[in-house]
């Protein structure tokens, strides 16, 4: 049983491992996330149950040195130029929100008074 869950294990790592090359070609955040990604998929190597099974029973050392360590491309592995960023962000048009407050508190003000002076004309008392 446990060599098929160390089989599992380890053709999991191989997919992630997989993930993390293809996302080390890529740029920007992608890009980023490829190191944890073989982090993750070394990681997730020490996790064989008969490892796991060893370490409990203590025929396996705890802090053991990997044979297989995460490697990060050489070099760039972009095939086409980034896009230059944007030189400015363009601006919304319409009323500045300050004004869009400012008038809602105005008529809010003069709809109370209206309601106020309304109550006075009829007095339910």
């Amino acid at each position: 049983m446990t060599a098929k869950a160390d089989q599992t294990i380890d053709r999991a790592a191989d997919k992630l491992q997989e993930l993390a090359d293809k996302a080390a070609a890529q740029d920007g955040i992608k890009a980023k996330l490829a190191e944890p990604l073989a982090e993750d998929a070394a990681f997730l190597r020490k996790l064989k149950p008969s490892l796991i099974k060893a370490r409990a029973k203590g025929t396996a050392p705890v802090a053991s040195v990997p044979d297989w360590e995460p490697q990060a491309p050489s070099a760039p592995q972009a095939s086409k130029p980034r896009p230059k960023p944007k030189a400015k962000r363009k601006r919304r048009k319409g009323p500045s929100p300050l004004l869009v407050l400012g008038g809602a508190l105005a008529a809010g003000v003069v709809l109370a008074k209206v309601i106020d002076w309304r109550g006075h004309a009829h007095p339910r008392n």
